[in-house]
């Protein structure tokens, strides 16, 4: 995927792949038109095409941009996760999130797996790599936690960080389902109690 060698080029790139991802939350990868994308981004067509070749490069733009504001969006919590305080915190402001919200929306990156992730390898492999990282940040503040003590020394990091991933990614979908946040909440109170099991006895 070509970049803009001008600081106005990616400028320009970056304002239509903001406008596509606005839309395809909207109306979905399927339903999103590039005339859509153009008017929002205020971009003629041709300048779509200068930038991106078709629709599905630059809905693997928007898998990038995706998994990038969802992990970014968590970064101040991901430096926490190296204690029970803070992971306990990073679970909380999920779920506090999801109150917000009313529990629509779900994932975004999951969304695009849904709609995407049969029809073109590439965009699948982009959105993996976000769920890649995001369990390399659960696995990193697990590890933490094992060096101070506060998770034994023979801790499976990499099985609960993946488990963890998991209780959230179905816990974001029941919720969605249901419109309900209580089902992310049960699911994660899950994850954190199969952790805890891992916890030293001070006793």
């Amino acid at each position: 995927m070509k970049q803009p060698t001008t600081e106005r080029g990616r400028q320009t790139r970056r304002r239509i792949v903001a406008a596509a991802t606005a839309v395809v939350a909207e109306k979905g990868a399927v339903g999103a038109s590039l005339d859509e994308v153009g008017t929002r981004a205020a971009a003629s067509r041709s300048q779509l095409y200068h930038y991106f070749a078709d629709k599905t490069e630059l809905l693997q733009a928007v898998a990038e941009a995706t998994n990038a504001a969802v992990l970014d969006g968590q970064r101040s919590l991901f430096d926490g996760l190296g204690s029970w305080t803070g992971l306990t915190r990073w679970m909380d402001a999920v779920v506090e999130m999801q109150e917000r919200l009313q529990g629509r929306g779900g994932c975004p990156i999951a969304n695009l797996v849904a709609q995407l992730g049969e029809r073109d390898d590439d965009i699948r492999t982009e959105l993996a790599s976000g769920f890649d990282r995001w369990e390399a940040e659960i696995r990193a503040g697990l590890a933490e936690m094992v060096a101070s003590g506060e998770l034994q020394s023979d801790t499976d990091v990499d099985w609960l960080a993946a488990s963890t991933l998991a209780s959230l990614q179905g816990g974001l979908i029941l919720t969605q389902a249901h419109r309900d946040p209580r089902a992310l909440r049960r699911s994660l109170d899950g994850a954190l109690a199969l952790i805890a099991i891992f916890r030293p006895d001070l006793t």
